[in-house]
């Protein structure tokens, strides 16, 4: 997907959504990236940000619906800054895939097919998508995304996010599960500089932890930020390149993959259709 070709559709979004969104700064976090959850939000959201939220989640939930209830294919994006090891860990994680298990992986990248080829090599159908100047995917990119794949052949798919700690905490993208990685290479004070991406993450891996002396970084420190910042949200310490901890986030994505085909597969109660109107947040 070309650059051109990822502008033009960004430029489809109504002239109405890009003033209203362009008045969020200072708002708060928007905890809006998974779905099929339902939780209660503690402040009422005021107008603008509410029709934010409306725009948005219209076009996630789409694409939430159309991988998760037609094509019963589970998807998880990751998140974090460019170097942190999101490649990597995918990698790692289609190496420790079960046998049989049919993978596609959507990237994004601001310009270039680098982790794109990467991933190739691997076997995997793979879709890039370029976003020029933008700093984070949004659902239209990734609904087009899709179209390159045949989700009938899927089981899983992972959405690399572009690199950034700020932009994606702000735009959900349809996955079940949103997997922050930060690494030891950014600093101890990563967590407590971007807690909105932090709140929106189903779980944080911190990565390279075999360096984290090297570079005078506490993993202590970061646990503990994640714990005052976003206290339900459980935190892995891996090293990707050495394949140290894969096995807990496999592990965790497991457990996640279980309660996913247990929702979509459990008959509905009255009055209780959660999952189909995506109203969930990440409730961290």
């Amino acid at each position: 997907m070309t650059y051109h070709t990822t502008m033009s559709r960004l430029r489809q979004l109504d002239s109405r959504f890009e003033r209203i969104f362009g008045t969020l700064l200072g708002l708060g976090p928007l905890r809006l990236h998974r779905f099929g959850h339902d939780h209660d939000h503690d402040e009422p959201a005021s107008d603008v940000e509410a029709d934010v939220l409306a725009e948005v989640r219209e076009r996630a939930g789409d694409v939430h619906e159309r991988l998760s209830h037609e094509h019963d294919v589970f998807a998880v994006e990751l998140a974090g800054s460019t170097g942190g090891g999101k490649t990597m860990l995918i990698e790692r994680l289609i190496e420790r895939a079960d046998e049989g298990e049919r993978i596609g992986v959507v990237v994004g990248d601001v310009t270039g097919e680098d982790d794109a080829e990467r991933l190739r090599a691997h076997g995997v159908a793979v879709e890039n998508i370029n976003t020029g100047r933008e700093c984070h995917l949004d659902p239209m990119v990734v609904a087009e995304a899709l179209d390159g794949f045949d989700l009938e052949e899927l089981d899983t798919l992972y959405i690399e996010n572009v690199g950034n700690m700020v932009c994606p905490a702000d735009f959900p993208l349809g996955a079940n599960r949103r997997v922050l990685v930060v690494s030891t290479t950014e600093g101890d004070d990563v967590v407590r500089k971007h807690p909105m991406l932090v709140q929106t993450a189903d779980v944080v891996v911190v990565n390279k932890v075999d360096l984290a002396d090297a570079v005078g970084t506490s993993v202590e420190r970061i646990r503990s930020d994640v714990g005052a910042v976003s206290p339900e949200t459980p935190m892995l310490e891996i090293a990707a390149k050495t394949g140290q901890g894969i096995d807990g986030v496999v592990d965790v994505l497991d457990e996640s993959r279980t309660e996913h085909h247990s929702h979509r597969t459990a008959p509905p109660h009255h009055g209780d259709d959660t999952e189909s109107n995506h109203t969930g947040d990440s409730g961290h």
